[in-house]
């Protein structure tokens, strides 16, 4: 466990763009200089606003604003009390490239069934993994393969809804911010042609054709029966693999997933782009011949994550908004229509309530094709959201959407979904407000937050040195892979360690960096996502 003493000022610890609002954060009012680190020479001098209680953080803070320094380079906040100092940062024009960057690579990081190689691995390179076929639960005569995709997390797992959750992410980054991914990365199909996050994805979208029965259902989910221990390197990891039951939350993603990348590889690939259709329509006729919802749970002899849910309507609604924006065939809209009419959550981004991917779709549509009135409801409806995130950033010390009841398992995730929802509404609106609280979730996620912490492995003056992540924990490296998002604070103390460690404090405090605490410090696929979603737009070439 290290919860060190943290600094009296919190910064975004990679940086700021040129010409943006530029804060940091003080639990000391008073007078601040901003120093150029190189040089030594104050570059600004302000004044902090006046002490506020910050109930998530249980802090006092006050705000300092130093927008007016745009001068390109590396600074540090100095408060007129003696020593007290904050984290270097950047000033940039584009500072967030290197993270933009290895959020990206991550996820060549979480790659099943490959062999990482020192060339491109460097030194958190291991052997292919999980290579033998595995087998339909209740059918174990039945074998198949099921090679690639990517880990799901901390563990060895691959699961289809959080997987679409995280493609989506991906392909509507690129889709919306296609400039910000002309860098190759470089991975193994690197090509100068096909952008390397497309190449990244398709390593997933391989995996899922593997896991649609020929009925068009789609199996829940690919693991062993348990977790293996925490210092089981993926290679290591010799446990037989079960296709968990079919669901229709995972076919309705999987339905929604493979028609949106349809549309995106189309002018690249149209074989490919043709089987991903083909199989969208193959698991939407599935929904159709089964209208129930068939939940998934873990039989009685699983016990790795089952990914449950309760409802569907969110997964088929976003199934046929993807569908229908692929193939303006109007039984999709019809579908949508009918849907849209039940109540759901319409703009949600988490894997448990994901309708807002197919608001998103049809909002992107060509508005000739839409009905006028659902697109009017949709873009209402957006805004209404968006300006419910600005009133709860308003709200909060360190300028993020999160009231003191939200801070869950996966509280990071949450902060990147509205900092996502709030660039959609930008974009629809170009409204200011919407961008500038987007990217305060980004300092908040990158250190300016309570605990003075960058929850992005490998990046930042102080950033997570032991996620819950198997590959990191058992491997002879110190650093942990980088790029990583870590879950972030739970008020929750669902792990043994957060209990005996996090009692009593406030919420935004409850996290530990300890490879233990897999409810506050483990990362995930769907984590990373829409980080880099959200970075992609400060990214892109203007």
């Amino acid at each position: 466990m290290n919860r060190r003493s943290n600094r009296a000022i919190v910064v975004n610890q990679i940086g700021y763009p040129l010409h943006s609002t530029k804060q940091a954060v003080f639990t000391k009012d008073g007078t601040f200089h901003v120093v150029n680190e190189s040089s030594g020479i104050v570059v600004f001098t302000g004044r902090t606003s006046s002490l506020n209680n910050d109930p998530a953080s249980g802090h006092m803070v006050a705000l300092g604003d130093f927008s007016e320094v745009n001068e390109i380079g590396r600074f540090y906040i100095q408060h007129e009390i003696e020593n007290v100092t904050s984290a270097p940062f950047s000033i940039q024009p584009h500072p967030y490239t290197a993270l933009h960057h290895g959020l990206l690579k991550a996820f060549y990081y979480f790659r099943c069934g490959q062999e990482l190689t020192p060339e491109l691995a460097g030194p958190w390179h291991h052997s292919a993994c999980h290579l033998a076929e595995g087998f339909v639960y209740d059918n174990p005569e039945q074998r198949l393969d099921c090679s690639g995709g990517w880990h799901d997390a901390g563990d060895y797992g691959k699961y289809i809804v959080p997987g679409a959750k995280a493609v989506a992410d991906l392909l509507l980054a690129y889709e919306l911010y296609p400039s910000a991914f002309r860098r190759p990365v470089p991975i193994p199909e690197t090509d100068g042609f096909l952008p390397d996050v497309l190449h990244e994805c398709r390593w997933e979208l391989d995996w899922m054709f593997k896991m649609q029965h020929p009925s068009g259902g789609v199996f829940h989910k690919l693991t062993t029966h348990q977790f293996p221990p925490l210092t089981t390197l993926p290679e290591h990891d010799l446990e037989p693999l079960i296709f968990s039951p079919i669901s229709s939350t995972a076919t309705g993603c999987f339905a929604a997933i493979m028609a949106k990348a349809a549309r995106i590889y189309q002018p690249f690939d149209a074989k490919y782009a043709h089987k991903c259709i083909q199989a969208s329509v193959l698991a939407w006729e599935w929904l159709m011949n089964n209208p129930g919802v068939l939940a998934f749970h873990n039989p009685p002899d699983i016990g790795t994550g089952d990914y449950s849910d309760q409802q569907d309507i969110d997964d088929r609604y976003w199934a046929a908004c993807e569908l229908y924006a692929t193939t303006h065939n109007p039984v999709y809209q019809d579908a949508l229509l009918t849907m849209s009419k039940e109540a759901f959550h319409k703009f949600g981004l988490c894997w448990s309530n994901i309708g807002g991917y197919g608001s998103i779709a049809y909002l992107l549509s060509d508005i000739t094709q839409t009905d006028c009135e659902l697109y009017d409801q949709l873009l209402s409806g957006l805004r209404n959201e968006a300006d419910y995130m600005l009133w709860k950033s308003s709200t909060d010390g360190y300028g993020i959407s999160l009231l003191k009841d939200e801070y869950i398992w996966g509280s990071n995730k949450v902060v990147m979904n509205n900092a996502m929802l709030l660039l959609i509404a930008y974009r629809f609106f170009e409204d200011k407000r919407y961008e500038a609280a987007a990217l305060n979730h980004v300092h908040y996620l990158s250190g300016r937050n309570s605990l003075d912490l960058s929850y992005i492995t490998g990046f930042g003056d102080h950033s997570v040195q032991h996620p819950h992540y198997r590959p990191s924990i058992a491997d002879d490296t110190t650093d942990p892979v980088p790029g990583l998002v870590s879950g972030g604070p739970n008020a929750g103390l669902h792990d043994e360690i957060s209990k005996k460690s996090l009692q009593g404090l406030p919420p935004a405090q409850c996290f530990i960096d300890h490879e233990d605490s897999y409810a506050t410090n483990e990362v995930a696929i769907y984590w990373n996502s829409p980080a880099l979603f959200v970075l992609s737009h400060w990214e892109q070439q203007k």
